[in-house]
């Protein structure tokens, strides 16, 4: 049974509606300082990260204490936007989010089901660093909860998953935080 230990990013210095592809600010590099301490004990484990910045650098002063290289992930990155115009982009996604997964495109409906099989396919405890939306694919995935938002994961909280390869199931949410702002 492997353990997963799901982090969301620090907080980035643009939203989701401002930028594509953010660094973290300097709240942000401060929380991904405290995850680090928090999951040190932990390791060294396999770190799998989303390949956007935020991401990456959540997962470097983990990566640093553990001396081990973070393996980039694509099936774990942000859900993809259908338009590339930031402003049509948070207002898709607000809407997106308020509904289920039976509702999504093939293209949604594809990328959810990369994410989950992803996971399944990590064979030891590792560290995936993510997103809010991929957090909630596998918790939803875990609970058989078709909802696209099932909780609301704070910038670098842990949620804690087990498999066995064939099915995801839940071991603790992270720390949870009001939807404020979209990033």
């Amino acid at each position: 049974m492997a353990r997963l230990y799901l982090v969301r990013h620090g907080r980035a210095a643009a939203g989701f509606g401002e930028s594509h592809d953010p660094k973290l600010d300097e709240i942000g590099l401060g929380q991904a300082e405290a995850v680090a301490r928090e999951l040190v004990s932990l390791g060294p484990l396999p770190i799998l990260s989303s390949p956007l910045r935020r991401t990456r650098e959540t997962a470097a002063p983990l990566a640093g204490l553990w001396h081990v290289e973070p393996k980039i992930e694509a099936a774990v990155a942000e859900i993809p936007s259908p338009t590339d115009n930031l402003q049509e982009r948070v207002t898709w996604l607000r809407q997106f989010m308020a509904g289920s997964w039976r509702n999504a495109t093939m293209d949604l409906a594809a990328w959810r089901e990369d994410v989950i099989a992803a996971l399944l396919a990590i064979p030891e405890d590792t560290a995936v660093f993510t997103h809010y939306v991929a957090i909630n694919v596998a918790i939803g995935a875990a609970a058989g909860d078709d909802r696209v938002v099932v909780f609301s994961p704070d910038n670098c909280s842990v949620t804690i998953l087990e498999t066995d390869g064939g099915v995801l199931r839940l071991i603790e949410k992270g720390r949870e935080a009001p939807l404020t702002k979209v990033n």
